[in-house]
């Protein structure tokens, strides 16, 4: 029996990147010792899931995120740049990752080290300390790709790439590290010389192929049977009732417009509307302006369970965020994305590629193009059967129990 460590930020939303939650559990479920490690916000999350946790006073993500920049009054170039340095500090904020290694390292020292750490892709410090620890490191949601080439950079990712890397260097001669788990290039990144487990697919991946390292296991996924009952919102709407998902995730939920047209576009088409605004505080005058901004048949809902909605699901119109986009996918369910943030472009742009969804922008949905990619999709036959058929394509390729052997495999 080999010892795991799941390693995350303290946020819901990364439990999941398509399945890593899920293959903690299929690990388990093989009779290794599993033990998730971070934050004690997310306890509660985990005793749920039956997986062990081990509190640890810093995972070195910063949150909440720095105050979003004001914008309005400064030079487009200033502020691409504010809102780059915004996402660094929140993956690569020099103090917090160093306090986050120091007590990863403590952990080692008290319950004794893994045999593997396993991290989501943006935890600087879980590759720092499995280099310290002299322990393999894996990384689960994210592929292994080669460096950016630094002539194609912008000037705004070479000045920021170089700012990471500053950082990145103190915080590994702090430790009396080389990088081993980190990209060597002009845009460091964690990198595994190992393993890095994708919840997608190649072919969802395919304009990115060249850039692919062969750690890389694609593994898909498939939908989850549901094991309680429907809540009773869903068991009262007929079986036959179209509905429209629109939701923003866990983290990017103030866009409350984006709510309010979103469920427009679907009941325009006859569709109904299931907007989800999740649980981050929202002020009663601002939540009372949503609700008269609704179409009356519209359910509004903090959470919702996936298992139960997305078989019964027309299409979703959502944010790109990873768990989102492939819960999305292997229910086979046409797209509407609009990009809020960070990996979200990436998402939005291969949902296009893939011809499951449409991709539009901020500035498409203030021109009023947003009702026209909702009954795009609504009404386009050729763009389900695309879905069905790629649902299959990530179904064969094994999900968390073909992730689980793959880890199991690095100690064998």
């Amino acid at each position: 029996m080999a010892s795991f460590w799941f390693v995350s930020a303290p946020l819901f939303s990364h439990l999941d990147w398509g399945g890593y939650l899920r293959t903690a559990q299929a690990l388990q479920a093989r009779g290794h010792q599993v033990t998730w490690v971070s934050e004690n916000t997310i306890a509660g999350a985990l005793a749920s899931a039956g997986v062990p946790f081990a509190p640890i006073r810093k995972s070195g993500w910063l949150w909440p995120p720095p105050p979003a920049p004001d914008v309005t009054n400064i030079p487009p170039q200033e502020a691409v740049m504010l809102r780059y340095r915004r996402a660094l500090d929140t993956w690569l904020s020099e103090p917090l990752v160093g306090e986050a290694v120091e007590a990863l390292l403590e952990l080692a020292a008290q319950i004794g080290k893994p045999d593997v750490i396993v991290t989501d892709p943006f935890l600087s410090a879980a590759a720092l300390a499995a280099e310290a620890l002299d322990v393999k490191l894996a990384v689960c949601g994210w592929p292994a790709l080669r460096d950016l080439n630094e002539e194609l950079l912008f000037p705004v990712q070479r000045t920021l790439g170089t700012d990471s890397r500053e950082r990145l260097d103190r915080l590994q001669a702090r430790f009396g590290l080389r990088g081993a788990n980190f990209a060597p290039g002009p845009t460091p990144s964690i990198l595994s010389p190992h393993l890095h487990i994708s919840y997608f697919s190649a072919t969802w991946y395919q304009s990115d192929q060249a850039s692919l390292l062969p750690q890389t296991l694609f593994v898909g996924g498939a939908p989850t049977p549901p094991t309680d009952p429907p809540p009773d919102w869903l068991a009262a709407l007929p079986d036959d009732a179209p509905l429209g998902l629109v939701t923003l995730g866990t983290t990017f939920t103030g866009d409350l417009g984006f709510f309010s047209w979103s469920a427009q576009a679907l009941a325009r088409v006859g569709i109904v509307p299931i907007v989800v605004i999740g649980w981050n505080p929202l002020e009663p005058d601002k939540k009372a302006e949503l609700i008269a901004a609704l179409p009356k048949r519209t359910r509004l809902l903090n959470f919702v369970s996936f298992p139960h909605l997305l078989p019964r699901l027309r299409l979703m119109v959502h944010h790109g965020g990873m768990g989102t986009t492939h819960w999305g996918l292997v229910y086979g369910v046409p797209q509407l994305v609009v990009p809020h943030a960070a990996d979200q472009r990436g998402q939005a742009r291969r949902v296009a590629q893939a011809k499951v969804g449409i991709e539009l922008s901020a500035h498409d949905v203030r021109q009023g193009m947003l009702f026209e990619g909702v009954r795009a999709l609504a009404t386009d036959d050729r763009v389900r059967q695309t879905a069905a058929d790629l649902a299959a394509e990530f179904a064969a390729l094994g999900g968390p129990p073909r992730a689980a052997e793959a880890l199991a495999a690095l100690v064998t």
